[in-house]
């Protein structure tokens, strides 16, 4: 059996691996995002690749990231078509 302080440093350890997985699907969702859009000849200005670079929202990566397979431009990664 293990202590306490053992079962806070296992959850710890747990906790920071998952929260890396996590940073690292963001970090690698992110660079395929521009290597797609630099494949289609989209230009990123700065701004662009910046909102790109530092979104942490996954499910706007994943809508981004289906958008871009087929964009001809950023408008058509970053339009809200809801409206």
């Amino acid at each position: 059996m293990r202590s306490y302080g053992e079962q806070l440093i296992e959850q710890g350890l747990q906790q920071g691996l998952a929260r890396g997985r996590q940073e690292g699907l963001i970090r690698g969702r992110t660079e395929d995002i521009l290597r797609i859009l630099t494949a289609r000849g989209v230009h990123v200005d700065e701004e662009a690749r910046l909102r790109i670079l530092t979104c942490t929202d996954m499910a706007a990566l994943d809508l981004w990231f289906d958008r871009a397979l087929n964009a001809t431009s950023l408008s058509d990664v970053f339009v809200d078509r809801s409206q």
